[in-house]
């Protein structure tokens, strides 16, 4: 009968089946990117070809375990006998096992000793899969598959893990008294350092080695007495690659660009460097490729120097700032309530609400009188963006940002007129995706992290008249200069559309721009929630987005987008000269009937009398339904306006409209007969 110990796997299937403690993420071109330990049981690195490994290590490897290896078939007789007679006279017995003998022992747990020895039966069938193992492999697939799969110490199992584990090197690197100390480890891996060191010391007597054993004892204590440390070879993507590598998946190919996220980690480091006396420690940067979709760069954290290096900044949920604002001011281009010509006051307001009055201030503190949308949106001027946010509706907006893929928003009530002002919070991954969507025409899509084949949901979120009319305006070097100067790091010498954002008491700071081909968002901040000193979005995230976008766009000159259909150009000026004379971009229909913009055709003249903004109706369940109802009342003294309630017509302005109300969040609206928005107040309904 034949012992199953014989029958050996091939030397390629027991490479194939070897299973390393750590998984590794791979950039786009199958580079590594990120090492991550998954197996808590043993630290197994890569496999090593004998050819990688130092010759000082086999040399003394052999020395110490086999010293027949080259000559014996599997079996070395002579050192049996030896060892057997020797077992007669000491208390301490010791075997004879050639290398082939214990490698075979390593995957066949029949071979495994029972108690502290093998019986003479284990004996036996170890000693003939060694001889069947020598038949089939060759003495250098032997030793290699040997040095990758023994034991060193403790946990650290195999040449590649001993070796950077012990001595922080690659097995091609150890000298020769590092490799006397690995090659004592073996016969007993975890004995006293003193131990080891003897043994090492008498293996160089044995090899007549010229390293001094002063030295070699003084190197055994500094590599056991410690915690030894695996350090890893990269590590330039661990949020993801926690994200990745997971449910057993050893390796994962990722979009990323190893190249990319190294620089954009550096660009980042340097600027949190440079204003880290102002109280800013942690930052963010994603990379996106916008036809695509495919993240480029992952840097959730700045690393070492963070204060919370775990905590994934891509992810973390902020307050928006003005980052929000372009896909405000896109809302009313595309309901045809503003155009980037429409007048806009820049004046105090203020605004009642449930909580109370809401005064909205602008960051530099100053009023600009009238101004236009355009300028209004590229200087980033809150005040303005708050009466845009009360033409279209603040539960309209809400609506549009979920559809942006802003998830977990509250009702528009929650925010009342602050969203305008990014009072919302969201994440970096959702910020840069909804400006991939400026950048696609308004066309949604998921973003992709691997190259997984399944189908890329999209949606149309806004037309492509709208997007163009905001992507001109982020672009306009000279509409932003009345707030960030002509020279800022926002303006590039290729084309590109940016948006800063800063967030209440300076806690948050973004910049999220898009050149033709890709999108880059940039968050600084502290990960505990502490406000900066004095840092807004020019000088914080901006210097970062520069660089980054510098280097992706390096040898492109980027183009502009293609003006849609329906998009006109029309020279005009102001009244007043509030501001210079230009040529405009409209879409059909909103574009002015006279060259002459008037200052008394503001867009935020309010024409809905009742309900006000925010106002809170309630049901009393005393009264009779029929007898509780709404009434809608207009300043407006035309009479070709359309009421609509939460987008469904109610009659006409020159009628008496009366409502029977429902618990639930509404918006009311005047739409002109060119289905122009002329005027929007959002209200709630309490009670049955």
């Amino acid at each position: 009968m034949v012992s199953n110990a014989y029958a050996m796997p091939s030397f390629q299937e027991i490479k194939d089946s070897y299973k390393k403690s750590d998984a590794v993420l791979l950039d786009r071109h199958g580079k590594a990117i990120h090492e991550l330990r998954v197996d808590p049981n043993g630290r197994r690195l890569d496999w090593i070809s004998v050819k990688d490994i130092s010759p000082s290590l086999v040399n003394a490897v052999i020395q110490s375990e086999d010293q027949s290896f080259h000559e014996h078939q599997g079996v070395d007789w002579k050192a049996i006998g030896s060892a057997s007679v020797k077992n007669l006279f000491t208390k301490t017995p010791r075997g004879a096992s050639t290398i082939t003998m214990q490698l075979v022992s390593i995957p066949d747990k029949k071979l495994k000793p029972k108690a502290t020895r093998r019986t003479l039966g284990q004996k036996w069938d170890q000693m003939q899969a060694a001889k069947d193992l020598e038949k089939k492999w060759t003495k250098d697939e032997i030793l290699e598959a040997y040095l990758s799969l023994v034991s060193f110490r403790g946990e650290l199992q195999g040449i590649s893990a001993a070796s950077r584990g012990l001595f922080g090197k690659e097995p091609s690197g150890l000298n020769e008294a590092e490799s006397l100390v690995l090659a004592s480890l073996i016969r007993s891996p975890n004995a006293r350092a003193a131990d080891v060191a003897k043994r090492a010391c008498l293996l160089k007597e044995l090899m007549k080695t010229r390293t001094a054993c002063e030295d070699i004892t003084q190197l055994t204590q500094k590599a056991l007495s410690g915690t030894y440390f695996v350090k890893q070879t990269v590590s330039l993507a661990p949020h993801l690659a926690h994200s990745l590598l997971k449910d057993g998946k050893l390796s994962v190919a990722s979009t990323l660009d190893s190249d990319l996220q190294r620089i954009a980690s550096e660009i980042l480091k340097y600027q949190l460097m440079a204003v880290k006396s102002q109280n800013v420690n942690d930052g963010a940067v994603l990379v996106v490729e916008n036809k695509t979709g495919e993240v480029l760069a992952y840097v959730a954290s700045s690393g070492e120097g963070s204060i919370a290096r775990n905590v994934d900044g891509i992810k973390a949920k902020r307050q928006a700032g003005s980052t929000l604002k372009p896909f405000l001011y896109a809302l009313t281009f595309e309901k045809k309530m503003l155009s980037p010509a429409s007048i806009l006051k820049d004046s105090p307001l203020d605004i009642s609400t449930a909580t109370g009055i809401y005064k909205p201030e602008n960051y530099e503190n100053d009023f600009k009188g009238m101004i236009s949308a355009r300028t209004a949106l590229a200087s980033s001027l809150n005040i303005p963006a708050v009466r845009a946010l009360l033409l279209i509706g603040v539960e309209t907006f809400v609506h549009k940002l979920s559809q942006l893929g802003f998830d977990q928003l509250e009702s528009g009530g929650y925010y009342g007129p602050s969203l305008a002002l990014g009072s919302a919070d969201v994440s970096l991954l959702e910020l840069v995706n909804a400006y991939r969507t400026l950048a696609n025409n308004g066309i949604w899509s998921e973003l992709r992290l691997t190259f997984d084949k399944g189908k890329q949901h999209t949606r149309r979120v806004y037309s492509e008249k709208a997007v163009f009319l905001v992507s001109d305006i982020l672009s306009d070097r000279e509409a932003r200069s009345s707030t960030f100067n002509l020279e800022n790091p926002l303006s590039t010498r290729f084309w590109s559309a940016v948006k800063t954002g800063t967030s209440k008491d300076m806690r948050d700071n973004w910049c999220i721009g898009y050149s033709e081909k890709y999108t880059v968002g940039v968050w600084v901040g502290n990960f505990r929630g502490e406000p900066m000193w004095n840092v807004s979005g020019v000088t914080g995230a901006a210097p970062v987005w520069l660089e980054v976008m510098n280097y992706l766009n390096k040898n492109e000159s980027g183009s502009r987008p293609k003006i849609p259909e329906e998009i006109i150009a029309q020279r005009i000026q102001f009244e007043n000269r509030i501001e210079p004379e230009r040529t405009e971009w409209f879409i059909k229909g909103t574009e002015p009937e006279f060259a002459e913009i008037k200052e008394n055709n503001t867009a935020n003249e309010s024409k809905i009398a009742y309900p006000v903004q925010g106002m809170i109706i309630a049901i009393d369940p005393d009264i009779p339904e029929d007898q509780q109802l709404v009434f809608f009342d207009t300043h407006s003294g035309s009479n070709s306006y359309v009421w609509m309630l939460n987008n469904r017509p109610l009659g006409k302005s020159s009628e008496s409209i009366s409502w029977r109300p429902k618990a639930g969040d509404y918006t009311v609206s005047l739409v002109g007969l060119d289905s122009r928005v002329v005027d929007s107040v959002d209200f709630t309904v309490r009670g049955n």
